[in-house]
């Protein structure tokens, strides 16, 4: 069998070539951020905001057009003039969380008479937490013909 002589045909490269591609891989795979938002305590009271209110009620609407755009209230009362006073009471918390982790490693090799392998590696994880609390209060009032006669509103975010 013929020996080749590497240094005529530039064979010297290759492991180095092969260490610096293996060596970049490794140290561009390591970084990575994840987050995460979802829904809190309120589910199907979603739709009620501020804003769909205002657009949906009218003075003048019947109790029963209520109900059909924004649900039943959660409180049905009396004022002095025994007319009935509806009371919506939304409260929604909303949770988001993000997590970034970043990781970094070095594979050293050796080539030749006196080969061998070693590795070095880093990672590091960091996140927080954050918790909303959104509240809604409407308060609609109807005359003796069960027609919508005044609607107020409170509304905060915590």
């Amino acid at each position: 069998m013929a020996q080749v002589d590497c240094s005529e045909r530039n064979c010297g490269n290759r492991p180095v070539i092969g260490f610096f591609l293996t060596s970049l891989l490794i140290l561009s795979s390591g970084c990575m951020t994840a987050g995460r938002t979802g829904p809190g305590v309120a589910e199907a009271e979603e739709e009620m905001t501020l804003g769909n209110v205002q657009r949906r009620i009218d003075v003048g609407m019947s109790s029963a057009e209520v109900v059909e755009r924004i649900g039943s209230p959660n409180i049905v009362t009396t004022d002095a003039d025994r007319n009935e006073v509806w009371v919506y009471d939304r409260f929604a918390t909303e949770a988001r969380y993000e997590r970034t982790s970043l990781g970094l490693g070095l594979l050293i090799g050796g080539f030749g008479s006196s080969s061998g392998l070693g590795g070095v590696g880093a990672s590091r994880s960091s996140g927080y937490q954050s918790r909303t609390q959104r509240t809604l209060t409407v308060v609609i009032r109807f005359d003796a013909d069960q027609q919508v006669r005044s609607l107020a509103y409170h509304a905060s975010r915590f």
